[in-house]
Formats: structure tokens, C-alpha cells, sequence
């Protein structure tokens, strides 16, 4: 009587303990996915932004073409890779990187030209520009966080048990490729 109490009770433990692992991977997932989507509002509003940029700066530059071309060219691979299922965190960050690259760019093709830099059109756009970038860091970093402790998570006894009962998989880490690591090279032809 007494060991079948001890195995029942044991037996309810171990089912509690299964549900509350299996929970928290659940909602560890869902932050992921809601980290992602908060990084894709933001890119979303700066994809949206980029073009006013640079037909602001093109009124300004207009014999920078190739600048104006790599901008557009880069929003375009991103929007696209925003745009695809398919394409999970490392596709999007190398398209957002290069995005950023030809951003970083276009900033400095627009240094050269001061009265371009005295534009109020210019310098709001520079300004929403700046904030979004601060936006999509911190959307970055919280998913980036978020990322961790699902995947330790999913990696620690004894939830990792759990995880490979239920194929939970580790997430993608949002980062920055070694070319948006180095210093942008700028030459201005005039």
C-alpha cells in the first residue's frame, strides 16, 4: 500500500515536473518569435525610411550613383529576405548588415556636401534614421538574450530531456557578419 502511494506520488512529480519543463520551453520559444518580430517592426520602418534618405541626399549628390545604387540595391535584398518565409535569422542578418553597410556609406557620401547637412528635410530624416538604428540594437539585443535562455534551456538537464522528447531546436542568434565589423572605406570622386 505504502510503495504504491510512493510510486503514484513519484509518478505525479515526475508528470509535474515534464509539464512545467515543456511550459517554460513553450514561452521561451514565443519570446524568441516575439524578439524576432519586434527586430522585424524596426527594419520594417527603416526599409520604409531609406528611400526618402536617398532621394533627399541624390538632390544633394547627384554624380554619387554608385552609393545611391548600393543603398538601393541593399534595401531591396532586404525587404526581400523580410519578405521570404523561408529565411531564418542568418539570411536576414546578412541582408540588414548590408543594408547597414550602404547606409553607413550614404552617411558619409552626405558629410561631404554642407548644405546638404543644413537640410531640415535632411537632418529629421537623419535623426528618425538614428533612432531607429538605436531601436533595432536594443530589438537585437533582447532577442539575442531571449535566444540564450532558450537555448540553454534546451541544452541543460533536465529540461533538454523534455526538449528532445517535444524536437524543440535552438534558435538563431541575430549577428553581425565580419564585414559589417570593419571600417567602411569611402572615396568621393567629385
Amino acid at each position: 500500500m505504502i510503495v504504491g502511494i510512493v510510486i503514484a506520488v513519484i509518478v505525479v512529480l515526475l508528470v509535474l515536473w515534464a509539464v512545467g519543463s515543456y511550459n517554460s520551453l513553450v514561452t521561451l520559444r514565443n519570446r524568441v518569435a516575439n524578439g524576432w518580430a519586434q527586430i522585424d517592426v524596426q527594419l520594417k520602418q527603416r526599409a520604409d525610411l531609406v528611400p526618402n534618405l536617398v532621394e533627399t541626399v541624390k538632390g544633394y549628390a547627384a554624380h554619387e550613383s554608385e552609393v545611391f545604387t548600393q543603398v538601393t540595391e541593399a534595401r531591396a535584398g532586404a525587404v526581400a529576405a523580410a519578405s521570404d518565409p523561408k529565411a531564418g535569422a542568418v539570411e536576414r542578418a546578412a541582408a540588414e548588415n548590408k543594408l547597414s553597410r550602404a547606409l553607413v556609406n550614404l552617411q558619409a557620401t552626405a558629410e561631404a556636401y554642407p548644405q546638404l547637412q543644413a537640410n531640415q528635410n535632411f537632418m529629421d530624416l537623419q535623426n528618425q534614421l538614428s533612432q531607429l538604428e538605436q531601436k533595432i540594437a536594443y530589438a537585437r539585443q533582447f532577442y539575442n538574450d531571449v535566444v540564450l535562455k532558450f537555448n540553454t534551456a534546451i541544452e541543460t538537464v533536465p529540461s533538454n530531456i523534455i526538449a528532445g522528447l517535444f524536437h524543440f531546436t535552438q534558435a538563431q542568434y541575430f549577428e553581425a557578419d565580419e564585414q559589417s565589423r570593419q571600417v567602411p572605406q569611402v572615396s568621393f570622386s567629385k
